[in-house]
């Protein structure tokens, strides 16, 4: 019989790290991409971060239903907590209107804001993905 005190991870709880995954890798890509555009001033660049921008916030959308779903479902009991779904969803915000000032034409569309937002929300990426991994979970081990 297990002991009460133990718990162990779902699935879904991969299946969040994995979703998780993109909005932390393609965000700082997006970052770079920005700071390479502004140092070289290559058109290419821009077209390069909207898509990771694109990418990045298709993926921080279902992370965000997915964060909002489970603590609605009082999963949050299980680790997760309101300020994570706080952060995910600043993130979200911020890379939606980040899209749109990567959709300005010429250089207005990084300059200064672009690189801000992008900045932004590569820290909130980092910072969620980090109180995701860092919550105490303890697999049980069965005989």
């Amino acid at each position: 019989m297990s002991d009460p005190g133990v718990r162990t991870a779902p699935l879904s709880s991969a299946l969040h790290a994995i979703v998780l995954a993109f909005p932390v890798a393609l965000y700082p890509a997006t970052l770079i991409s920005d700071i390479t555009y502004l140092q070289s001033s290559v058109p290419q660049w821009t077209n390069f971060s909207q898509w990771l921008i694109a990418g990045a916030d298709v993926f921080a959308g279902v992370l965000l239903a997915w964060a909002v779903l489970a603590l609605l479902l009082r999963r949050a009991g299980k680790g997760q907590s309101a300020i994570y779904v706080v952060v995910v969803a600043i993130m979200f915000v911020v890379g939606v209107i980040n899209a749109f000032q990567h959709a300005k034409d010429g250089w207005a569309s990084v300059g200064t804001a672009g690189v801000a937002m992008s900045l932004v929300c590569s820290v909130l990426a980092l910072a969620a993905a980090f109180m995701f991994h860092s919550r105490p979970v303890i697999r049980e081990v069965r005989p």
